[in-house]
């Protein structure tokens, strides 16, 4: 089965934008950041680049802002290398699954530790240890 035009579109816009924003553009707001997917809508009009970035909310807001600087740029820059007759509008969301994964995990290992009553990193008494003992 063939991948349809949009993941495909998607696909290449992920790659492209990275490209970009990693070496084209001298914003020192962006900072580094992660692109983790990308959506284009079906009728190629938009195309939405899903973010993430470490660090805390003001960071975050930074780097919001300064993506919103950028845009018109990248957007050029990325018709320009798509050679698509209309390049799509884009827009920069930050990716909250990240955030959310690492949420998850903690919770797990809080409900570990609880259940056993130590951490995760720490060897039950009685289990042999690396040294064979």
């Amino acid at each position: 089965m063939s991948v349809p035009r949009t993941d495909r579109l998607a696909e290449q816009i992920r790659k492209e934008a990275s490209e970009v924003l990693a070496r084209e553009v001298h914003d020192p707001g962006v900072g580094f950041i992660t692109l983790t997917r990308v959506t284009v809508s079906p009728d190629l009009q938009l195309a939405r680049i899903y973010y993430t970035r470490l660090g805390d909310d003001a960071a975050r807001a930074s780097t919001a802002k300064a993506l919103a600087r950028v845009r018109p740029f990248v957007r050029r820059l990325l018709g320009d290398r798509l050679q698509l007759r209309h390049a799509p509008d884009i827009q920069f969301v930050f990716d909250q699954s990240i955030a959310h994964q690492a949420r998850v995990e903690e919770l797990l290992q809080e409900i570990r530790t609880q259940e056993t009553g130590q951490p995760d990193d720490v060897p039950e008494p009685g289990t042999p240890d690396d040294s064979g003992r």
